[in-house]
C-alpha cells in the first residue's frame, strides 16, 4: 500500500476513534414479540432467523439490497456472525433490538445480515478487510461499505453507547452519516484504495519448493511456545487446534523426536482433564479463556468434535494410551446422541448460553450434587471434579464467586484412592454412576440453542473422523454412521456432480466452496480405507476432478475458495491458513497425494506438486500457521507406503490382516483391496492392481515403500517388518 493509501486508512480510522477487540463468543435471541418483521423472515439460516424480528430493516445478501443502496445513495451496513456467537447476540440485544439505534440505522444505511457459516466466501473477504484495517478480527464482524461492496470502515462488536474508549453505535452511525455526506469523495477514494490493496494481498506469493528443514522450523516454534505445565502453546486464550497436534504426531513418527510426542500427549491429557471438556455429556467446548484449559467458552462446534476425535484416535493408535481411546469414544457418543439428525446428517453447533446465561446448562452447585448423589459418592465426586461450596466459576465483571462449579479433574485417581481409602476400581464405578445421574438430571434443564443447519464441509470432517475412528478404535458402529452421512450428502447436497454447501428444512442451497469439496473428499477417502468399498474411492475421484475443473488457478496454481461459476465478489481469494479448521488447499494437498498413490494416476501427483510449489513462499514465512499443509508435505517427502491386499473382504484371514494393519500408526500410507467381489471395479479405478494375484491361494499382502516394492507375503509378521522404519 502506498503512503497516500495508508494516509486515507489512518484518516478513516481516526474519524471513528476505532478501538476494537474482536470476540468469538455467543448468545441466544430471546425476543418473544413479533412487533417487527424484516426481509430475513424467509431465510433458512438460524442466525438470520434470529434477527428476522429486529426493528432494523435487515436484508439478506443479494441484489435487492445493493440496488436499494445505489438508488438511495446510502452506505451499506454489513453485519456478519453466526447463530452460536455470544457477542453477536449481545450486540443484537443492545443495538439491533433497540428502536433508537434501529431508526438511525434505517435512516443512514441499507443493512445486510450474513451468516458466516452459510457464506464463508463473503466472510473470508471482509474478515481480511477487518484484519488489514484494524490488525485483528472476529465476530460479530461489522463492515461499512459503498453500494458496490467496497469497504471503507471495519470493526467487530460495538456497544450502543460510547464507553471505555470504544465508540458506540449511536455515535458511530452519526459520524458515518457526516462523513458520507460531507467527505463523500474521500470515502469513495478510501474504499477504492482499500479494495486495490485487498486485490494486492490476494495475489500469489512467489512459487518455490520446500525442503524437509521446514518441518524442523515448525517443530522448533512449537517447542519454544509449549506450555510445559498445562500443555498447549502460548498462554491465553488457548484453542485446541487439533491439526497442530496431528502435525507433531507425524513429525515424531518421521524423526523419532520424543519431545514432539510428549507435547501431543501432554496437551491431549490436560485438555481432557480440564473444564473445556464436558465431563457429563462429553464433547469439547470451543476454547479455553485461561491457560489451564479450565474456563471454557461453552459453545460446541461440530468441526471441533471431528478434528479432536481424529487427534485422540491417532494419539491412541500411536501410544496405546487407553485414556485417549476413551476420550475419542466419548466425543463420538456426544455427536451421535446430540448432533445427528434422523436423516443421517450432522448439525452445526450448540450455543454457549441457555436462559440468557453463558454456561448455565453446564455448571453445578455443590448442593445440587449433594442432593443427587449418596453422601459418600457426592464427597468422592466433588473431590475428583474440584467442586466447592463457594464455586469455582466466577462472574467476570465482579470477579465474585457464583456458587457454581465447572467440573474438571482436579486430582488423579491414585491420589483420590489414597485420600479416600477406596480402591481405584470402586472409584471408577462410583464416578461413572454419578456422571450418569448428573446427566439424567441435566437433561431436564433448558438446553442451549442448537444450530440445526447441515454444512457439507463440516459433515465431511465428521465423516472422516467416524470412518477413521471406526477402524482405529475397533468400533464398527461408527462406520455405519459415517456411511449414513456420506449418503445424505450424495443424495441431498450433490447436483450434477457439483456440491451444494447448506441443507436446512428440506432445502439444499448455496454453491459448494473449496472446503466442501476438500473436506467431503477427505471423508470419502477415510470411508474407502475403512470399508475398502470402491464406490467411495470412485466418488472421491469424481469430487476431486470437479474441484480441479472449477476451482484450480490455472495461472498461479492452488485452489480458489470459490468456483469459477460462483457469484462474483470483491475478490476471488485463495485460503491456506490452517486456523480453527484446516484450509481447503491444505486438505486438498493431502487428498491429491493419497489419490495419486491409490490410483497411480500421475495427474493427481502433478496437481499436488504444483499446489506445494504455489504456496511454498507463504509457508516459509510462518510454518506453524500451515500445519495441515505440512502434514501433507510429510506424506510427499516420504517415506510412504502403498499396501495392496488380495483376498475376499469377508475372509477371516483378510479381516485379521486389516485388523492388524489398523493398529499400526502409519499416517503416510494408502491401502487397496483387490478381491473377487470388487476386482473389476477396483481395476478400473487403479489399473495397476490387475497384476496383484493371490499367492498360495490365500490372502496376500504387497508392500511398496518409496516406489520400491517388496516380495508378496501371506504373513502378518512379515507385513509388520516391511512396514517398520
Amino acid at each position: 500500500m502506498n503512503n497516500n493509501s495508508r494516509y486515507i486508512l489512518i484518516y478513516i480510522i481516526l474519524i471513528f476513534n476505532l478501538t476494537v477487540s474482536c470476540q468469538t463468543n455467543k448468545k441466544e435471541n430471546t425476543m418473544s414479540d413479533h412487533k417487527y418483521t424484516n426481509k430475513l423472515i424467509n431465510e433458512k439460516s438460524p442466525y438470520l432467523q434470529q434477527h428476522a424480528h429486529n426493528p432494523v430493516n435487515w436484508y439478506p445478501w443479494g441484489e435487492e439490497a445493493f440496488e436499494k443502496a445505489r438508488r438511495e445513495n446510502k452506505p451499506i451496513f454489513l453485519s456478519i456472525g453466526y447463530s452460536t456467537c455470544h457477542w453477536c447476540h449481545v450486540m443484537e440485544h443492545e443495538s439491533f433490538e433497540d428502536t433508537t439505534v434501529a431508526r438511525l440505522m434505517n435512516e443512514v444505511f441499507v443493512s445486510i445480515k450474513v451468516d458466516r457459516e452459510e457464506r464463508p466466501d463473503i466472510d473470508n473477504i471482509y474478515m481480511t478487510v477487518c484484519q488489514i484495517m484494524t490488525g485483528s478480527g472476529g465476530w460479530p464482524l461489522t463492515i461499512i461499505m459503498t453500494p458496490d461492496k467496497k469497504p471503507f470502515f471495519a470493526g467487530t462488536y460495538f456497544p450502543k453507547e460510547t464507553k471505555y474508549g470504544r465508540i458506540g453505535m449511536i455515535d458511530l452511525i452519526q459520524r458515518i452519516r457526516n462523513v458520507w455526506n460531507e467527505k463523500h469523495s474521500d470515502v469513495i477514494k478510501s474504499a477504492e484504495q482499500i479494495t486495490a490493496y485487498l486485490h494486492q494481498t490476494a495475489k500469489a506469493e512467489a512459487p518455490g519448493e520446500l525442503t524437509e528443514n521446514i518441518l524442523d522450523e515448525a517443530f522448533n516454534d512449537f517447542e519454544n511456545r509449549f506450555d510445559e505445565q498445562y500443555g498447549g502453546f502460548g498462554t491465553r486464550p488457548k484453542f485446541p487446534t487439533p491439526h497442530n497436534l496431528l502435525f507433531l504426531l507425524r513429525y515424531w513418527n518421521k524423526t523419532n523426536n520424543q519431545k514432539a510426542l510428549d507435547m501431543v500427549t501432554k496437551t491431549l491429557t490436560e485438555m481432557a482433564k480440564g473444564g473445556i471438556y464436558d465431563h457429563i455429556g462429553f464433547g469439547f467446548h470451543r476454547y479455553s479463556t485461561d491457560e489451564k484449559w479450565f474456563l471454557p467458552h461453552f459453545e460446541k462446534m461440530l468441526y471441533d468434535q471431528a478434528l479432536l476425535a481424529i487427534a485422540y484416535s491417532e494419539a491412541f493408535q500411536a501410544t496405546r494410551n487407553q485414556n485417549f481411546k476413551k476420550t475419542a469414544t466419548e466425543i463420538f457418543e456426544y455427536v451421535l446422541r446430540d448432533m445427528k439428525d434422523k436423516d443421517g446428517s450432522f448439525y452445526s453447533a450448540e450455543d454457549a448460553d441457555s436462559e440468557n446465561e453463558e454456561g448455565k446448562f453446564y455448571v453445578w452447585s455443590a448442593a445440587e450434587i449433594d442432593k443427587l448423589l449418596p453422601e459418600n459418592d457426592a464427597k468422592i465426586f466433588k473431590t475428583y471434579f474440584g467442586v466447592t461450596p463457594e464455586g469455582n466459576y466466577y462472574d467476570e465483571a465482579s470477579r465474585s464467586a457464583t456458587g457454581k462449579n465447572i467440573l474438571h479433574i482436579s486430582i488423579s485417581l491414585d491420589e483420590l484412592s489414597k485420600k479416600t481409602e477406596t480402591g481405584i476400581d470402586e472409584l471408577e464405578e462410583i464416578i461413572a454412576n454419578s456422571k450418569k445421574k448428573l446427566f439424567e438430571y441435566r437433561e431436564k434443564r433448558i438446553h442451549p440453542h442448537k444450530d440445526t443447519k447441515v454444512l457439507t464441509d463440516w459433515n465431511g470432517l465428521m465423516i472422516a473422523a467416524l470412518a477413521k475412528g471406526a477402524r482405529i478404535l475397533n468400533k464398527p458402529e461408527f462406520l455405519t454412521h459415517a456411511e449414513d452421512a456420506a449418503q445424505f450428502i450424495l443424495s441431498n447436497l450433490t447436483a450434477n456432480g457439483k456440491l451444494l454447501h447448506r441443507y436446512k428444512d428440506g432445502e439444499a442451497k448455496i454453491q459448494g466452496n473449496l472446503d466442501d469439496y476438500a473436506f467431503f473428499c477427505w471423508g470419502l477417502l477415510e470411508l474407502y480405507e475403512s470399508t475398502l468399498d470402491p464406490k467411495y474411492l470412485k466418488e472421491a475421484i469424481n469430487i476431486t476432478e470437479n474441484q480441479i475443473k472449477d476451482f484450480w488457478d490455472t495461472e498461479n496454481g492452488g485452489f480458489f475458495f470459490t468456483s469459477e461459476n460462483a457469484e462474483e465478489l470483491l475478490v476471488r481469494t485463495k485460503e491456506l491458513y490452517d486456523g480453527a479448521v484446516p484450509s481447503g488447499n491444505s486438505v486438498s494437498f493431502l487428498n491429491l497425494i493419497r489419490l495419486s498413490k491409490l490410483t497411480a494416476d500421475n495427474k493427481f501427483e502433478d496437481y499436488a506438486f504444483k499446489l506445494s510449489k504455489a504456496f511454498a513462499g507463504k509457508v516459509k514465512k510462518s510454518p506453524v500457521a500451515y500445519t495441515q499443509f505440512l502434514s501433507a508435505q510429510i506424506f510427499a517427502f516420504g517415506p510412504s507406503f502403498e499396501i495392496v491386499i488380495t483376498g475376499k473382504r469377508n475372509d477371516a484371514r483378510t479381516k485379521e490382516i486389516l485388523d492388524e494393519l489398523h493398529q499400526l500408526y502409519i499416517p503416510e500410507k494408502v491401502v487397496l483391496l483387490v478381491s473377487g467381489e470388487n476386482r473389476e471395479e477396483i481395476i478400473k479405478l487403479a489399473p495397476f492392481t490387475k497384476d496383484y494375484p493371490e499367492i498360495n491361494n490365500a490372502p496376500t499382502i504387497y508392500v511398496c515403500k518409496n516406489f520400491v516394492c517388496s516380495l508378496p507375503t501371506n504373513s502378518i509378521d512379515e507385513m509388520k517388518k516391511l512396514l517398520a522404519k
